[in-house]
């Protein structure tokens, strides 16, 4: 199952979407699990992780083959890998059926991955951690799908929101408004995803968040998204 070719560009413009982190289910039931979020799902955020560049060590090619069988959805890889293994973990997940891959500004050899991600014929995305500032988004805003923005430390569960992804969210969506390439981007807000923390994010100007517990653990997941969708966005 994949979506259609043009899955960025139809999906939802009118409110806020769902990118739902696979870090946060039940991998011992894959399968069930994406079930039964798939039809509250708009991407699935699937974090891959060597233990080098991020402390995390986690999401396999074989995994993401189980997502693929188990849902048409667009499956967005956010791939934090160290330079030297970079173009190898692409290819691997571009093979298991992924949509988009999103790797980092800090990496050394980001032209070199955009490029591979492009050739794949497959979706390409840049992450900007904390530390990073959004000018430095601006050399490859003209060529990618996806922006995402960490709001917490990389790598780490649980963590607060840091006080400045607010503002980075708005730095980044003026910075987005002055690209002149055809085709649309997402601006996706990732880590320290609550329910206190959404409404906020939402106005700054995300269009996605990356939803883990909020989503997973809900006690009623359809009341749990009509709240998301009815949050007032930025656009």
């Amino acid at each position: 199952m994949r979506p259609p070719s043009d899955w960025l560009e139809t999906l939802p413009r009118d409110r806020l979407m769902a990118e739902m982190s696979l870090w946060s289910a039940d991998l011992a039931r894959l399968g069930a699990e994406i079930a039964r979020i798939d039809p509250f799902t708009d991407i699935y955020h699937i974090d891959v992780a060597d233990g080098h560049f991020s402390p995390a060590l986690l999401f396999f090619p074989d995994l993401v083959t189980v997502c693929r069988r188990s849902s048409a959805k667009p499956l967005h890889v956010h791939l934090m890998a160290a330079d030297a293994i970079l173009e190898a973990q692409i290819h691997q997940f571009a093979d298991a059926g992924v949509d988009a891959i999103s790797i980092h500004a800090e990496n050394g050899n980001l032209e070199a991955g955009l490029d591979l991600i492009d050739r794949l014929g497959l979706v390409s995305g840049v992450v900007l951690q904390l530390q990073t500032p959004i000018a430095a988004a601006a050399s490859f805003i003209e060529r990618i799908g996806l922006l995402t923005l960490l709001g917490t430390r990389i790598g780490a569960k649980g963590q607060t929101l840091d006080p400045q992804a607010e503002s980075r969210l708005g730095e980044a969506r003026a910075l987005i408004a002055k690209r002149t390439a055809a085709g649309r981007i997402l601006l996706c807000a990732d880590g320290g995803i609550r329910e206190h923390t959404v409404p906020n994010l939402a106005r700054a100007g995300a269009e996605t968040v990356v939803m883990g517990s909020l989503a997973f653990e809900a006690a009623d997941l359809a009341q749990r998204m009509a709240w998301l969708h009815a949050q007032p966005v930025e656009r």
